[in-house]
């Protein structure tokens, strides 16, 4: 069994936001390689040798088309910031000022639009599917903007801000209403002075499966919860066939996906990091590429001169 199978399987049932792994356990990955490569046309003859693509994505991606990441200083709502509201003892003990929060993110991702590097890695996806190889993209965001793009073979390790659970029944559902429910309406505003909405809990979001009614959730992984062992399942069979993999605006700190590129690189498969500055995996890999994704990625993945589109 490989590294990562044994890794993924154990941390399937530890929190994944803010999880981070001790010294020790990061000196244990794998040797650090020499510097990384920054020579774009040897990661092009790398690229365009490669039948199986796997391109983990993190929020530098959907930074550039001006979404919040609520990560590190500044990072608030309100008072709070996201840890404060993404759990599921915050969900019991207020569902309506989570509900507030969630509904602020989905109303500010519905006018945001894919970047260029979105727009890249869709279209890199869609030609090479032509040319019998594959493409798939596993994100940390939920944000849907890959989906947005085009994207099609997508892996959403975190989940979805336009996909909502039963707390009664266990229903997932897209869901892309605005606002979400009428109680919601004109609520979330994120300056520290507003005061919480309090709306009942009879009026928050509800179930629509016949007969239940129920409290629905953001269908999003909490601090605290466990990832999807099945959506983790679906990210082994990728990472283990995978013969070039791309990291691209993650700052290599969550676990469990922060373990996934270097386990690949530590089997000899190339890793390229796209990212504005150099992060704790960085010497593991053979390539890295800083700057804007936006800026560095539409090049990388663009046609090669020795592609055959037919």
């Amino acid at each position: 069994m490989c590294l990562f199978k044994f890794t993924a399987r154990r941390l399937v049932f530890q929190a994944h936001c803010g999880l981070k792994a001790s010294s020790s356990k990061k000196q244990n990955f794998c040797l650090e390689m020499a510097r990384p490569s920054s020579n774009m046309a040897d990661f092009r003859e790398v690229f365009a040798k490669a039948k199986h693509i796997a391109i983990i994505t993190g929020a530098g991606v959907s930074a550039e088309s001006g979404v919040p990441t609520f990560r590190g200083a500044g990072g608030f709502w309100r008072r709070w910031q996201a840890q404060d509201l993404a759990t599921p003892g915050a969900f019991a003990r207020n569902p309506s000022r989570v509900w507030e929060f969630y509904h602020y993110r989905r109303e500010v991702m519905l006018s945001k639009h894919p970047n260029p590097a979105h727009i890249a890695i869709a279209e890199c996806e869609k030609r090479l599917s032509k040319q019998g190889r594959s493409v798939v993209v596993i994100t940390q965001n939920i944000d849907e903007l890959h989906r947005k793009a085009g994207t099609k073979h997508l892996l959403e390790i975190h989940g979805s801000l336009f996909k909502t659970r039963c707390t009664s029944c266990g229903n997932i559902a897209a869901n892309y209403k605005s606002p979400i429910c009428p109680a919601l309406a004109g609520k979330g505003a994120p300056d520290p002075n507003t005061e919480d909405a309090a709306i009942p809990v009879e009026d928050l979001p509800q179930c629509e499966e016949d007969g239940c009614n129920g409290l629905l959730r953001p269908h999003v992984v909490w601090f605290g919860e466990a990832l999807d062992p099945g959506v983790l399942t679906a990210v082994e069979k990728e990472l283990d066939i995978c013969d070039l993999c791309l990291v691209v605006g993650t700052s290599s700190v969550v676990y469990p996906a922060a373990m996934f590129a270097p386990q690949v690189s530590a089997r000899g498969v190339p890793v390229a990091e796209f990212n504005m500055e150099t992060t704790p995996a960085t010497n593991r890999f053979r390539f890295h590429f800083q700057g804007p994704c936006g800026t560095t990625l539409p090049p990388a993945l663009a046609r090669h001169e020795t592609e055959i589109i037919s």
